[in-house]
């Protein structure tokens, strides 16, 4: 049985695995045996070569400015029953861009030429007065000003230099804050909940002063990685779906997966909202019930429908990596803010 699988408890999929690349670098495997994997191919020919995995966009240059800016030590992770002994971290973006490499100079340019513009109410939001959708009541009231004048119209975009006042103060951009938290089961991913259930936003709710959200969604039994910050623009980047921003998970299902329904998932499979098909999968365990999948899809729930589509029931899912965050030393139930060296490569290079 499941319970018996010597040393599974003690190993978590892409978690506490030190410098060991995840498998998305490598062909799908499976394990033969303890401490051995055997390569296996699911196409009908076994003499065809395999597809090459979607490539990942470079980030290895920005690795020559790490002592300028973060190193490579994380932040100590807290719980939610204990409070922050650190002052919310200094991210010096602009400082780091000024002294960095001439190559990643170039790039964040690009990038920055592209986001120039905010949406008005996006800005009243990250001022941290208040909710997005209260700003956009602001604007209708006519209680918000840019350079002197009020707006009123709805989608109204502000570039970096404009002033923006409500009634006669100035509103600021609020330091943002970049939060990671291992989510654990029974928690909505939401910041307030109608039925009292409990939300993510309790885990958190020592770690700062700043309105934070979370970023993308996880189901109340899901668990593992979610980012909340208050960088509605990243927010953005990272959860529209053009940016095919990629996550893996663990998944552990009733019943040994078959190899046709291996193929099915990496080829492409039709759901009700389209057809859909993961980056790569790996079979974890001998049993061929605990499996990683790789996918850069952002659609509602859709790890738990593929499986379910297929006839699996899905005991267990939990999100080990996202956007290249890793769970490394953050136990269930904790959080520890980005470093600056993360929150440039989410910004940039991603």
């Amino acid at each position: 049985g499941f319970e018996k699988r010597e040393g599974f408890q003690k190993r978590d999929f892409s978690e506490n695995r030190g410098e060991r690349k995840d498998f998305g670098d490598k062909k799908p495997v499976r394990r033969d045996a303890e401490g051995t994997f055997v390569k296996k191919s699911f196409s009908k020919d076994k003499d065809s070569a395999p597809k090459p995995a979607r490539k990942e966009r470079e980030i290895k240059t920005i690795g020559t400015a790490k002592d300028n800016f973060g190193g490579r030590k994380l932040f100590k992770s807290h719980s939610r029953f204990e409070e922050s002994d650190l002052r919310t971290p200094e991210y010096h973006i602009d400082s780091f861009k000024e002294t960095a490499p001439r190559k990643i100079q170039k790039r964040i340019e690009e990038v920055e030429k592209k986001s120039t513009l905010v949406r008005l109410n996006r800005f009243i939001a990250n001022a941290g007065i208040c909710s997005r959708r209260d700003a956009d009541k602001l604007i209708e009231a006519g209680e918000i000003k840019v350079n002197g004048k009020v707006i009123t119209e709805m989608g109204y975009q502000v570039q970096p230099t404009d002033i923006v006042k409500y009634g006669s103060r100035k509103l600021n951009r609020e330091k943002t804050v970049y939060l990671l938290l291992n989510k654990p089961k029974d928690f909505i991913t939401t910041t307030e909940d109608p039925n009292d259930r409990k939300t993510v936003m309790e885990l958190v709710k020592n770690a700062c002063d700043s309105r934070i959200y979370p970023v993308g969604r996880l189901d109340r039994n899901t668990t593992g990685l979610l980012l909340l910050t208050n960088d509605g623009e990243l927010a953005e980047k990272l959860t529209h779906p053009s940016n095919e921003i990629t996550k893996v998970y663990q998944v552990e299902i009733d019943k040994p997966i078959e190899d046709d329904d291996i193929k099915a998932i990496t080829e492409g499979l039709k759901l009700e909202d389209g057809e859909i098909k993961a980056d790569e999968l790996a079979v974890i365990t001998p049993d061929k019930m605990v499996l990683g999948i790789k996918i850069h899809s952002g659609r509602n729930r859709i790890v738990r429908r593929i499986f379910e589509h297929l006839g699996y029931e899905v005991l267990k899912l939990d999100r080990t990596s996202f956007a290249g965050l890793t769970k490394k030393d953050l136990p269930r139930g904790n959080w520890r803010f980005l470093t600056e060296k993360e929150v440039v490569k989410l910004k940039y290079f991603v």
